[in-house]
């Protein structure tokens, strides 16, 4: 298996990150290649920087989805995933809803811990996008400067256990789920602190992936997710108005 990870911001640092849990949770099988956007911002904190995060992935998946079997958008909130899964011809998954349908196989009530009070609000419109906002116990952040986005575990590990058990002791939580690519890799440090189950994004999304790879469903010609029709355009980059002009029964 082959799979992508697109990270839609410009950090390396934290394409570092999602790769190296990316590949500890892959089967020993699969080929992990994580790409980072060559233009955005250093993280996605608002539904503006979601939508520039979009642009960069949707060009990034037409790039390069013909020599994977399925791209995951790595960033919570999975930003471009819904029209991107109209154009390509593989399976997408992102890390917010991999993630959200992995705390439902472990328990009730879930809390997301996020890494900034800004980002909160915009996390809990895609946990209602993903219709489980009836299970969302709560949303704990961190409510502090970020020195350097791939560093948030080492600056705030501490921070964020305890945030985790707040969660749990306070807002009735059954499973956690760490939120976001700057996290990724952090459950299996503070694993053993937590007395409910950790939910990484990135991890999950690789193993949905697999799953869906070997699954082999078929891809939508008919109905809302069929690929977009053809028509004129103008000033896309080449790999985007390829994948337009691409012509499926």
């Amino acid at each position: 298996m082959r799979i992508l990870l697109i990270n839609p911001n410009i950090s390396q640092s934290v394409s570092d990150l999602i790769g190296a849990e990316a590949r500890r949770a892959a089967s020993a099988a699969t080929r992990i290649e994580v790409v980072t956007a060559p233009l955005g911002v250093a993280y996605i904190e608002t539904r503006f920087e979601a939508l520039i995060g979009a642009y960069a992935a949707a060009n990034l998946a037409a790039e390069h989805e013909a020599n994977f079997d399925a791209l995951v958008i790595a960033a919570f909130g999975d930003p471009g995933i819904a029209g991107i899964r109209e154009a390509v011809d593989v399976p997408v998954v992102g890390l917010t809803e991999a993630a959200l349908m992995s705390a439902c196989l472990l328990g009730g009530r879930f809390s997301i811990i996020a890494i900034s009070r800004r980002i909160t609000a915009w996390y809990r419109e895609c946990v209602q996008v993903n219709g489980l906002i009836d299970r969302l116990a709560s949303i704990r952040c961190l409510d502090q400067p970020l020195r350097d986005i791939g560093a948030i575990q080492g600056d705030h590990e501490t921070r964020l256990r305890e945030l985790c058990l707040r969660a749990v002791e306070e807002d009735g939580a059954d499973v956690i789920v760490l939120a976001g690519a700057p996290l990724a890799g952090l459950a299996r440090s503070i694993r053993k602190d937590i007395p409910v189950p950790l939910v990484d994004g990135v991890s999950s999304a690789v193993r949905h992936a697999e799953t869906l790879i070997a699954l082999a469903p078929g891809r939508a010609s008919r109905g809302s997710y069929a690929p977009p029709p053809t028509k004129p355009n103008q000033g896309l980059s080449p790999a985007v108005q390829a994948l337009l002009e691409r012509r499926r029964p």
